[in-house]
Parts: C-alpha cells; structure tokens; sequence
C-alpha cells in the first residue's frame, strides 16, 4: 500500500520543518512549499497529493485561506486543513469541508484528522 502525500504551507521555515517531520513520523510523505504560489506549482507537479495542511497567513499572492478555495475550485478532490495561531479565526470564511487547526495543534489529534481524510 502506497504512503498518503501530504504537502506542508508554512512561511516560517522551523514550523513548516517540524510539521514536515511529525507527518513523516506518522508514515506519510510530506512535501513542503514556503507560501501559496510554491504550494500551486507543487500541486501542478504532483498530482498525487491528498491532503494539504496550509497556514492563513503567510506572504505571497494569497493567503492559506484563499489557498484552500482555490484547491477546492482546482482539485475538488484534494483535501485541506486550515491552521493559525492567531485567534479568533471565522471558520465561516473556509471553504466547505476544509477543517480548521488551531496552533500550536495537538499532533495526535491533527494526525488522525489526517489519517481520516486521506483513507476516505
């Protein structure tokens, strides 16, 4: 059985790293891009991806939030958690059925969110 492709946006290098890392841990493949323009040409690249696990707010054209309704329009078929540290977030303005994460997440509870989504 193939290993699930989960695709990382985080503009802070350390986060977007130790999230990389607790996924692979997790025995998925984790792919990283450092905003929303580098996550699209990843996406165009491989599109094999199943989940993308995208920060709100980050520099670049778009932010995690305009991120995910573009993956929904593009890959309807693609999932997407939404994460922030910066609180309060209107879960009103995600995309439907793309769940939001607080940070700093509980990556056991994150990780079965994960499991969930790709085995569906």
């Amino acid at each position: 059985m193939s290993k699930s492709r989960i695709l990382v946006v985080e503009d802070q290098a350390l986060l977007r790293w130790h999230a990389v890392d607790m996924i692979e841990n997790a025995g998925f493949i984790a792919l990283e891009a450092e905003d929303a323009d580098a996550a699209i040409a990843s996406l165009k690249l491989s599109a094999d991806v199943q989940l993308v696990f995208t920060d709100i707010e980050m520099p670049g054209s778009m932010d995690g939030i305009q991120l995910a309704a573009l993956i929904r329009d593009r890959w309807p078929s693609m999932h997407v958690i939404v994460t922030s540290g910066r609180e309060p977030v209107d879960v009103s303005t995600l995309p439907a059925g793309c769940p939001f994460v607080a940070k700093p997440p509980m990556w056991p509870a994150l990780i079965e969110t994960m499991r969930c989504l790709t085995a569906a």
